[in-house]
C-alpha cells in the first residue's frame, strides 16, 4: 500500500472549483444502480473519431450493459491531466480511466496518493496495485493494414503518417512496413510524423506531401491530425488512406481503404466489468488479434479494389499471426531483421 500524501492548496482549489483547467465534464446515467465510472480524455478529446471516441464507446457500453453511471472529463492540455484525475478520485468512482500514454506519470502520482481508488490507463503501464494497464499489439493489426495496402497499391509506393515519433507509434510504423514487405519487398514505404495528435492542418499538409511523392495509400495513425489527411484524400483520384483506432471508413466512403481498429472500447468494457463485479482489475492486460483487440474493418466501401484472392491472403496472414507463425515487428530494430515468412 502507498501512503496518502497531502494535496497542495492550489490543486485542491482546482478540484473543488473544477475550474482551474477549464475542463469540460459530462455526466450521464444518473440514478443508475451499477458502478460509477469516470474517464479523463487526452488532449484529442471526444470527437476525434479515433482513440478517445473508441474509449468512450466502451464507456457507453458499460453504461448500457452494467447500468453504470459515467462521467467524462475532457483535457484541454497536458496540464489538465492530474487535476482531472484528482477531481474524479475525490468523488467515489469505482474505476477511473486515463485515456492515453501521456497520462502515465500523472496516473502514477495520483494512484499513489489515493491507494483505495482504482484506476486504469490505456496505452501505458503503471506498476501499482490499484492500477490496471491496458495495452495493445498494434503491430499485429498494422501488419494486416500493410498487407492490404500492398495488395491494392498501383504506384508501388505507400506511406505511414504518425502523430508523434515515439515507441508507441513506431509499433504501427514497424508492423505496417513489415506487412507491406511480406506481400512485396519491392514496394516503397514512405514515413512522416506530424509532431502532434491534434494538428489537423499539419495532417492535411503532410498527407498531401506523401501523395505528391507517389504514395497512393497512406496509413494514418495521428489522432485528430489524421482527420486532415482524410480531408486531403477526398480530392485525390485513385488515392486512399487507412484509418486507425475507430472504424473511420464512413468519414470518406470509398476513399478509406479500411481502418485498423484498436479496440480500446473492448479494453474499457473488460475493466469496467471487473469493477462492477467488485473485483477491480490490476496488472497488465495486452490485447491483440487473438483477443479481438486489433483488426481491420470489412472494406465496406472499397470492395471494388479487393477480390476473393486478396481477402484470402489477409485471412491467411491473420491466422498465421494468431498461431505465432508470423511475429510482426514492434520496433524499428525488429523491423530491420524481419524476414518474409513462407506460408
Amino acid at each position: 500500500m502507498f501512503s496518502r500524501h497531502a494535496i497542495g492548496a492550489a490543486l485542491l482549489s482546482c478540484v473543488l472549483l473544477a475550474s482551474c483547467s477549464g475542463a469540460k465534464s459530462t455526466t450521464s446515467g444518473a440514478g443508475a444502480t451499477g458502478p460509477r465510472i469516470g474517464m479523463v480524455t487526452d488532449v484529442g478529446g471526444l470527437g476525434d473519431r479515433s482513440f478517445n471516441d473508441s474509449a468512450y464507446a466502451g464507456l457507453q457500453a458499460a453504461k448500457e450493459k452494467l447500468n453504470a453511471s459515467i462521467q467524462v472529463v475532457a483535457s484541454r492540455s497536458a496540464s489538465d491531466y492530474q487535476p482531472n484525475l484528482v477531481l474524479l478520485a475525490t468523488k467515489e468512482y469505482q474505476e477511473i480511466f486515463a485515456i492515453g500514454f501521456l497520462m502515465a506519470k500523472d496516473v502514477s502520482e495520483v494512484a499513489a496518493r489515493y491507494p483505495k481508488v482504482h484506476f486504469a490507463i490505456i496505452d501505458a503501464v503503471v506498476d501499482l496495485p490499484n492500477v490496471a494497464s491496458v495495452t495493445f499489439k498494434e503491430e499485429e493489426g498494422s501488419f494486416l493494414a500493410g498487407a492490404a495496402a500492398a495488395l491494392v497499391t498501383k504506384t508501388k509506393t505507400v506511406a505511414f503518417l504518425g502523430g508523434l515519433d515515439i515507441p508507441l507509434l513506431r509499433k504501427f510504423e514497424a508492423g505496417f512496413t513489415a506487412g507491406v514487405h511480406q506481400i512485396d519487398p519491392s514496394i516503397k514505404v514512405l514515413t512522416k510524423y506530424a509532431g502532434s495528435f491534434d494538428d489537423v492542418a499539419a495532417g492535411k499538409e503532410l498527407g498531401g506531401v506523401l501523395f505528391d511523392q507517389g504514395a497512393d495509400i497512406v496509413f494514418v495513425a495521428a489522432g485528430k491530425a489524421g482527420l486532415g489527411a482524410i480531408a486531403q484524400v477526398k480530392s485525390r483520384p485513385e488515392r486512399y488512406v487507412i484509418g486507425v483506432d475507430s472504424n473511420q471508413d464512413a468519414l470518406a466512403p470509398g476513399k478509406i481503404l479500411t481502418s485498423m481498429i484498436k479496440r480500446v472500447d473492448v479494453g474499457v468494457l473488460r475493466v469496467a466489468e471487473q469493477a462492477a463485479a467488485q473485483k477491480p482489475a490490476s496488472g497488465h492486460v495486452v490485447l491483440g488479434l487473438a483477443d479481438d483487440g486489433v483488426g481491420l474493418t470489412d472494406f465496406k466501401y472499397t470492395k471494388s479494389v479487393m477480390n476473393a484472392a486478396k481477402f484470402k491472403q489477409l485471412d491467411v496472414l491473420r491466422a498465421a499471426i494468431i498461431a505465432g507463425k508470423i511475429v510482426p515487428p514492434a520496433t524499428r530494430e525488429e523491423l530491420a531483421t524481419f524476414k518474409r515468412v513462407a506460408l
